[in-house]
């Protein structure tokens, strides 16, 4: 019988929660590791409709990429819909575990997944981040590579939305290249704005990355740098990636687990494109 720590350790290997960000929670975030496991579930987000899917697939290990309890909450009132949330996992029995930022610095981990899915070659490390305590590689948040062939920025832009299957994309042209031709991309999972001069540094002609802000849009102007924000929820690729790690973990290991993948879409936003 496989338990929730047998799942942790193999994971810890992989991805180590060291390489965490000092203000980033990783790790167990609910729950009882020492309970048998028989069903994990993969997901980037941990919401209401997440755990209710759960609940009725009979799954007891939630595996997510953005921490479930990411601030601590002040009371637990379970009249708030994401507060009676955890009273549903613990009243069935499920354990929640988040691998964040570790999981995107870790070489072959998040980062990696998405310059892959975006084309790029030649990859190298965008924002240092230390050493793998297991491998004692180096290790970085982001990269940055080659695209298969150069490309004008509004051709880029709609390749970032085909290869990430986004509905819409944020583009920011330098004002007066506005024909930039692209070659070279920095890419950053989730909110990397503050990473823009990493971006030019490492020699990027553009850089992808979401939560794009107004003044980091035009800092990146300033410079001359193109940039394409297909938004946060491109992340949800860590739910399949994760998936197929403990699939084959499931196999090496004995495990006998029924590993899935949640089919919630958790992305916040709707896109209006017509009036």
């Amino acid at each position: 019988m496989t338990t929730g720590l047998e799942i942790i350790e193999r994971f810890e290997q992989f991805a180590s929660p060291s390489l965490a960000e000092d203000w980033d929670h990783v790790g167990l975030q609910l729950g009882d590791p020492r309970r048998p496991v028989h069903h994990l579930m993969t997901t980037l987000d941990v919401r209401p409709e997440v755990v209710d899917e759960a609940v009725e697939q009979g799954v007891d290990f939630i595996f997510s990429h953005h921490p479930l309890i990411f601030k601590p909450a002040a009371d637990l009132d379970l009249r708030d819909p994401q507060k009676a949330m955890y009273a549903d996992l613990l009243a069935h029995q499920i354990t929640v575990y988040s691998a964040h930022t570790n999981l995107d610095s870790a070489n072959g981990g998040m980062n990696d997944w998405l310059a892959t899915q975006l084309g790029l070659t030649n990859c190298t490390g965008l924002v240092p981040a230390g050493q793998d305590p297991v491998t004692k590689a180096a290790v970085a948040m982001g990269r940055v590579g080659d695209l298969p062939a150069k490309m004008a920025p509004r051709t880029f832009a709609a390749w970032c939305q085909d290869r990430f299957q986004v509905p819409a994309v944020r583009l920011v042209l330098p004002p007066h290249d506005r024909a930039k031709p692209i070659s070279r991309v920095a890419i950053l999972g989730g909110s990397g704005g503050s990473f823009i001069s990493r971006a030019i540094a490492a020699g990027a002609d553009a850089y992808v990355t979401g939560d794009l802000s107004y003044h980091h849009a035009q800092d990146a102007q300033a410079a001359g740098l193109v940039m394409v924000d297909p938004g946060h929820h491109i992340e949800v690729l860590a739910a399949a990636k994760l998936a197929e790690l403990f699939t084959r973990w499931n196999r090496q290991n004995d495990w006998q687990l029924t590993v899935s993948q949640s089919q919630v879409n958790t992305e916040p936003f709707e896109f209006i494109t017509e009036g």
